[in-house]
């Protein structure tokens, strides 16, 4: 699309991502949005792209998104929103960004289904042995019950979720609606909340030794940091699995890969510290492991959704209304 002379609407996104996240209705509320704020709308691959940035009020950020710093900023000297097409804002989110007022908001709304789905998926295929029984037959044999372990239901099964983000709360309702026992390891909650969403409140450890899976759903902040690691894999009951479609910052993989070695657990992952997946990579060829390319929020829905969530935030703010997806300074304190 050709930049125009005084763009209000720039989406720093690329061709295909734009085909994913906006039907052709709400590519229409963008350039909507942007007629409303005086001017035109314009895709563009790098903000840096942009040549006139003065009259630029909105920015559409997604993965790779430079960091809104002073620099930048200097050259935005309109810009009221910075709109993310994702989830995570950390890397883009500057002290600079807060203090020229400009509104921060994400579309991790639409991601939190999707991923909760992929959590359970892989919830059901640890409890009923699926990788091994795969691996079983993929190799020429059948069934053996040494090798497969005990199969479980996950009516009556506890687990543990680590976190309740939007996405451990949607995962929460799903297992909750299947008959599980959920236990929530989560500080910034009190029993009476836990309570409410149909959960225990317990210790990490605790958790960790009661349940058959455990599910990591917590943000990546400092204290975060390999919150399962050796001695915490060491808790897990010979037999339980790990789940991890959050981020691989919450799991040390190389006590993982220990622990996946010796069989006494299973594990599904969509979330590594090298991405892509090294060709050599050690999970490639570990017994009892699910692995995805993390691509657990990527489904058709999903996309659609997380653009129209921003549409929606141009939408309001064309017609001075609130934004329903605002992110507050302090609200970043706990967010990964």
């Amino acid at each position: 699309m050709a930049e125009l002379s005084a763009p209000t609407v720039v989406a720093a996104v690329s061709e295909a991502l734009m085909q994913e996240f906006f039907s052709a209705a709400d590519h229409e509320r963008l350039h909507d949005a942007a007629r409303a704020l005086g001017g035109g709308f314009v895709r563009v691959d790098d903000i840096a792209d942009v040549t006139e940035r003065s009259a630029v009020r909105v920015v559409i950020t997604s993965w790779g998104a430079p960091a809104f710093d002073a620099d930048l900023l200097a050259s935005l000297p309109s810009v009221q929103l910075v709109a993310h097409t994702g989830a995570s804002i950390r890397a883009l989110v500057t002290d600079a960004l807060w203090e020229r007022g400009v509104i921060v908001t994400q579309a991790g709304a639409a991601m939190a289904r999707p991923v909760a789905e992929v959590s359970l998926t892989f919830t059901l295929a640890l409890l009923h042995r699926i990788p091994q029984m795969h691996e079983a037959l993929r190799s020429g044999g059948w069934y053996d019950p040494a090798a497969v372990g005990v199969q479980h239901e996950i009516r009556d099964a506890p687990i543990a979720v680590i976190g309740a983000s939007r996405t451990g709360r949607a995962y929460l309702e799903m297992i909750r609606a299947l008959g599980a026992r959920p236990l929530l390891v989560d500080p910034t909650v009190d029993p009476a909340e836990a309570a409410a969403l149909g959960a225990e409140l317990c210790q990490l450890d605790d958790a960790l030794q009661r349940s058959l899976i455990v599910a990591v759903h917590a943000p990546s902040l400092p204290e975060t940091r390999h919150l399962i690691a050796a001695r915490e894999l060491t808790l897990m009951p010979d037999g339980a699995g790990l789940v991890n479609t959050a981020r691989s910052w919450l799991v040390d993989e190389a006590a993982l890969l220990a622990e996946l070695r010796t069989g006494r657990i299973s594990a599904a992952i969509d979330v590594f510290d090298e991405e892509p997946l090294g060709v050599d990579s050690a999970f490639r060829t570990v017994p009892n492991v699910l692995l995805t390319p993390h691509r657990a929020a990527g489904t058709h829905e999903g996309r659609l959704q997380q653009g129209r969530i921003v549409a929606d935030e141009l939408a309001a703010l064309a017609a001075g209304e609130t934004l329903c997806h605002a992110v507050t300074r302090a609200q970043m304190a706990t967010m990964g």
